[in-house]
């Protein structure tokens, strides 16, 4: 297969290490670093309450060159006042110290709980220790993957090539989410190196175009991080015709980013806290665009529907119910519900499916539920998971 880290594409080294952070003693501490200095784009959270390393990033991000991104897990340094602020930018500083570049050319993420002060004696001799361990090996690539999980319980990495004219681009990402996830972005540290030579504005709008295809169609709980960042870098190696307008090459670099996304999402919605199976709900047959994301996304959020996935409880009532309280336009009379292909609901009345056959594909790892609001020609979807007691454990246990 080959190296499918985020040191697949070339000029990129990683490094990832357990530096005390977390008690548990796993990995907590990586670094990602583009020695001849990347084009960077990043979109973080919309919550009013963001962390030191969000409010560092944004304005760092804006820096010609990145040159590296510091992440820690196990802390999120959020809720934390101007120390919490002064430790994220000290990150940058000690970082760019040992990489011989501006501190303002390195960008800074971190995960865990809230509002505790990190313990910046371990952070310190944690980036100490990772510089000489950098390297684009695959191995590196995963130890920086597995530096970036909390109650993940696997790293996720997917990797995508495009041919541009006669240039191979390559992509790759790794991505840290399994609760605390609800759009706008899904609660999520996600991280994207490229090959690609593209201009600073257009490799900002195809990461806010993947993920809004992507990430933010992915709910898990219904509630957003702190903390949420996703960097995309892009080191211009690949050796194409660098992109600079709204192009064939641009189409397709988004098309393979977007599908990037897409796999990376798959992988975050069946890793979720306490998740067996996944679904997607697609909403056609709605009055506007706005009508089919809210209605998909009151399915995907229902919680009496998310806990009958889980029993394999083909309850359809419970879909009719969620999209007839989200508010949109509807009309009752030619309202549908099928699961894959299956009718259980159709213009405005049971059918007489089987419901053998119902729990059957309820039962699957993955799943479609389509629904028809029956007054328009518009649509939308949403990912969402099943909600199971280990999901409950997770989260009552999680602080301690």
């Amino acid at each position: 297969m080959g190296n499918q880290s985020v040191t697949a594409p070339k000029g990129f080294l990683a490094a990832g290490l357990a530096s005390g952070v977390k008690v548990s003693g796993k990995k907590d501490l990586g670094l990602l670093v583009c020695p001849a200095g990347a084009t960077a784009a990043a979109m973080f959270t919309t919550n009013k309450i963001t962390s030191a390393a969000v409010q560092v990033s944004r304005e760092y991000v804006k820096s010609r060159k990145t040159y590296a991104v510091v992440v820690n897990s196990g802390n999120a340094n959020a809720c934390t006042g101007k120390k919490g602020l002064a430790d994220a930018r000290t990150m940058c500083d000690l970082a760019a110290n040992r990489l011989g570049v501006e501190p303002v050319e390195v960008l800074v993420a971190s995960t865990g709980i809230i509002g505790h002060k990190l313990p910046m004696d371990k952070v310190t001799a944690g980036i100490a220790q990772a510089a000489p361990l950098l390297s684009d090996s695959p191995e590196a690539g995963l130890a920086f993957a597995h530096a970036i999980m909390t109650t993940d319980t696997r790293c996720k990495q997917a990797y995508r090539e495009v041919k541009l004219s006669r240039a191979t681009v390559r992509i790759a990402g790794t991505v840290k989410g399994a609760g605390m996830i609800g759009p706008n972005m899904a609660t999520t540290l996600l991280f994207i190196t490229t090959d690609v030579a593209i201009g600073k504005p257009l490799l900002s709008k195809a990461l806010a175009e993947a993920i809004g295809g992507s990430l933010n169609r992915l709910t898990v709980d219904g509630h957003q991080s702190t903390n949420d960042t996703a960097i995309l870098l892009a080191s211009g190696m690949a050796g194409n015709e660098r992109i600079t307008g709204l192009s064939a090459n641009y189409r397709k670099f988004l098309a393979a980013l977007t599908d990037l996304c897409t796999d990376l999402v798959h992988q975050m919605a069946l890793d979720a806290e306490g998740a067996t199976r996944m679904f997607q709900v697609i909403v056609k047959g709605a009055a506007t665009k706005a009508d089919a994301t809210k209605a998909a996304r009151a399915v995907a959020d229902y919680p009496l529907f998310k806990c009958a996935v889980h029993g394999g409880d083909p309850n359809w009532g419970r879909i009719i119910c969620a999209v007839g309280s989200s508010g949109v336009k509807l009309n009752s009379d030619k309202l549908s519900c099928k699961l894959d292909g299956l009718f259980v609901f159709r213009n405005g009345t049971p059918t007489d499916f089987n419901v053998k056959e119902a729990s059957r594909i309820i039962s699957q790892r993955q799943f479609v539920i389509t629904v028809d609001l029956g007054v328009g020609r518009e649509s939308d979807f949403y990912y969402g998971c099943d909600l199971s007691a280990e999901y409950v454990r997770i989260n009552a246990d999680y602080h301690t």
